[in-house]
C-alpha cells in the first residue's frame, strides 16, 4: 500500500482546474470505527460493524419513513481522497488504468456510495451496517435502495406514493 499522497509507477496526476460550486450541502456526518485509509475495508459488509449516520438540522424531518426500508443507499464525500489522478495502478500491480474505469476513491469528485443494511433509527441518527468510509466522512444524501423502491415493493408496503 502506498502512502496517502504518493503515486505509484505509471500513475498520472494533473493540476486541478478551479472549482465551480455545485451547491452541495452536507446533510450529516458518518461515524465509523476507521480513522485511517489503511484500516478502512475496501468494501463494506452487511455483517460489519454498526456505523452511525448523524443527520444535521434542518434535515432531520427528512428521516420520516426511512424505516420502511431494510436497505439504504448512502452517498458521501470522500473528503481525504486525492482528486488529481487520471491514471491509477490498482494495488500497485503495474497495470495502469484510467480513473473512470476503477472504483477507487481517488476521483475528480470523490463521491462514494454504499448500499447498507438499516439497523435502526435513534432520533436524528440512522444506524447501519455495510459502510467502508472513514470516521467523520461528510454525508451528502440518503435514499432507499433502488431495488426496494419499485411499484411492486411499494405495493408490498401498502405505499401508493411514486418516486
Amino acid at each position: 500500500m502506498v502512502g496517502e499522497r504518493e503515486i505509484r509507477e505509471g500513475e498520472l496526476a494533473v493540476e486541478m482546474p478551479p472549482a465551480r460550486d455545485a451547491g452541495l450541502v452536507f446533510i450529516g456526518r458518518i461515524r465509523t470505527p476507521w480513522t485511517s485509509r489503511e484500516d478502512t475495508p475496501r468494501q463494506g459488509s452487511h455483517d460489519g460493524p454498526v456505523c452511525r449516520l448523524e443527520i444535521f438540522e434542518p434535515w432531520v424531518p427528512a428521516l420520516k419513513g426511512v424505516d420502511f426500508y431494510s436497505n439504504l443507499e448512502v452517498i458521501y464525500w470522500l473528503h481525504q481522497s486525492p482528486r488529481n489522478l487520471v491514471l491509477q495502478s490498482p494495488k500497485n500491480n503495474k497495470s495502469t488504468r484510467g480513473t473512470f474505469s476503477l472504483r477507487s476513491p481517488v476521483r475528480p469528485n470523490p463521491i462514494g456510495t454504499s448500499i447498507v443494511k438499516l439497523v435502526g433509527i435513534e432520533g436524528s441518527t440512522v444506524l447501519v451496517r455495510g459502510l467502508d468510509c472513514l470516521d467523520q466522512t461528510p454525508l451528502l444524501d440518503l435514499k432507499p435502495d433502488r431495488c426496494e423502491f419499485s411499484p411492486l415493493a411499494a405495493q408490498k408496503r401498502g405505499d401508493s406514493e411514486g418516486e
